[in-house]
């Protein structure tokens, strides 16, 4: 293993004002394109830039404008119910109400962090140095991934995922496998910014 090599496997360390990193090419292509999906499935509902404004009633405009939807029920797709969860489990009505009117900020919120994390990672990989508030994007894009695997992975708890690793071998010519290895992986990298951070 080259010292570049070895240094990309490290994670991030501390840097005046935020982090720094280094991500070899192919590291660099897993997190593209898993925070790439993420943005993808959570932007699907979000209204284009401008909303519907001019389009509709005045009361219609004004409600896009303040960012209030229609939306009042869990999503039907077992990772968006994961990234946008219930406020109030016990009350659907509370919980409907409070989704109005915060869903589409939270959409929005988490495609902006999926955005930090694509335009301060290069393709082609490197040494990136993030500001702390691109830092605390990533942080929070890594969780959304990391959540989104755990629902497609079977994954409830920490015990689930320390047997699910005991068990499949990343040598094995499983797909489950390699996806389990890189669910591990981003939270050794999502601990080591907040190391770094701290």
């Amino acid at each position: 293993m080259s010292d570049d090599e070895g240094e990309a496997v490290a994670g991030f360390r501390a840097a005046p004002g935020g982090a720094t990193a280094r991500f070899a090419a192919a590291q660099a292509a897993i997190i593209r394109d898993l925070v790439g999906q993420i943005a993808e499935l959570v932007a699907d509902e979000i209204p284009d830039e401008g909303g519907t404004a001019g389009t509709g009633s005045a009361a219609a405009d004004l409600a896009s404008q303040l960012g209030v939807s229609d939306a009042t029920e869990l999503p039907d797709d077992p990772v968006l119910a994961r990234l946008l969860p219930d406020a109030y489990r016990d009350d659907p009505a509370a919980s409907g109400e409070f989704r109005r009117y915060t869903e589409q900020g939270l959409r929005s919120a988490k495609v902006a962090a999926a955005r930090t994390v694509l335009a301060t990672l290069p393709p082609s990989g490197g040494k990136i140095r993030l500001s702390e508030p691109e830092a605390q994007a990533w942080l929070r894009a890594l969780n959304d991934v990391r959540l989104a695997l755990s629902v497609r992975l079977g994954i409830t708890d920490e015990l689930d995922e320390q047997e699910d690793l005991a068990a499949d071998d990343p040598a094995a010519d499983n797909p489950r496998s390699a996806y389990m290895w890189v669910y591990q992986w981003l939270a050794i990298l999502q601990e080591s910014l907040v190391e770094a951070l701290s």
